[in-house]
């Protein structure tokens, strides 16, 4: 039981430094992107990525098929697709704006299951949609009642991040996880790369402040981020890591205030915890306050 709890532990603390490495990437990248193409970092994060995995878990690749490809492929398209957005989005908004609106996918996926897989949304999912657009009006709209372009791409980037878990959550019980990943990162890596290469003109120079945040963003971003997340999240229950992974938007803004100077309003503040609370409703159904009753010895 002690061995338990500790596991337990552990996989929460490793969690929560993913969630705390993914807060950060956002004012990272958007420092990046002063210098750097967006496909160009997006690419070399996931080409990088593929490699580190396949060199670590280079066994993992005798179990490769068809299904694999296809389906690993797929999970990559829209894997490409939000971070694509996501990036041009950061590009044209705040860090910490980015990061909240991002968060609206954890909204979105139980009514795309209802739509694919006929699975119907429970009352706190219907009551998280309704808190999240209260919340990104407060976050989005300007004075005259206008979403501006960059909140726009976040906003759609989230459905991109929403399929992505969809997908992930249908092909990956009899798959292995590892292997899946990797193909979904190879596959986000493609379709960036012949991007960068149509539609990109690299820099002549690149500062080394700039290399050490895009190699920042694929080892710790994606890479170690994302093991720690597959690891951590067998020893502990989905109401636990989703309240641990609510905490990224969190972190993303605590990050842009300190580091890249974003200036919180009233307003801000208020859509910001408006987001949150729609996001930890749809995840967790708010159990984590229902106080379960001691059970009596017979």
């Amino acid at each position: 039981m002690e061995k338990s709890k500790k596991y337990s532990l552990l996989a929460k603390i490793a969690l929560l430094t993913a969630t705390l490495i993914w807060g950060s990437t956002f004012v990272i990248l958007k420092n990046a992107l002063d210098s750097v193409p967006t496909y160009f970092i997006l690419s070399f994060r996931f080409l990088t990525a593929t490699l580190l995995l396949s060199a670590i878990f280079y066994k993992k690749w005798r179990l490769v098929n068809k299904t694999y490809l296809w389906q690993g492929g797929l999970i990559g398209v829209c894997l490409a697709l939000a971070y694509i957005f996501q990036t041009v989005g950061l590009a044209n908004t705040t860090p910490g704006k980015n990061a909240f609106l991002t968060a609206t996918y954890c909204v979105l996926v139980p009514f795309m299951m209802w739509m694919i897989y006929g699975k119907k949304p429970d009352k706190f999912n219907v009551i998280a949609a309704f808190t999240c657009i209260v919340g990104i009006g407060l976050v989005s709209l300007d004075g005259q009642f206008v979403i501006e372009f960059g909140d726009w791409m976040t906003l759609i980037c989230g459905i991109f991040f929403g399929l992505q878990i969809v997908f992930i959550s249908a092909f990956n019980k009899d798959k292995d996880a590892i292997l899946l990943t990797i193909i979904q990162f190879l596959t986000a890596g493609i379709i960036t790369g012949i991007l960068s290469l149509c539609f990109e003109t690299m820099p002549q120079s690149i500062p080394a402040g700039a290399w050490i945040e895009v190699v920042y963003l694929t080892l710790f971003g994606t890479t170690v981020a994302m093991l720690l997340q597959n690891l951590s999240q067998k020893h502990m229950s989905p109401s636990a890591a989703a309240i641990i992974l609510t905490l990224e938007a969190v972190f993303g803004i605590v990050f842009s205030v300190v580091f890249y100077g974003e200036v919180l309003t009233l307003k801000l503040v208020a859509g910001f915890a408006v987001i949150f609370f729609a996001v930890l409703t749809s995840e967790t159904k708010l159990e984590f306050l229902r106080k379960k009753r001691p059970s009596k010895d017979k």
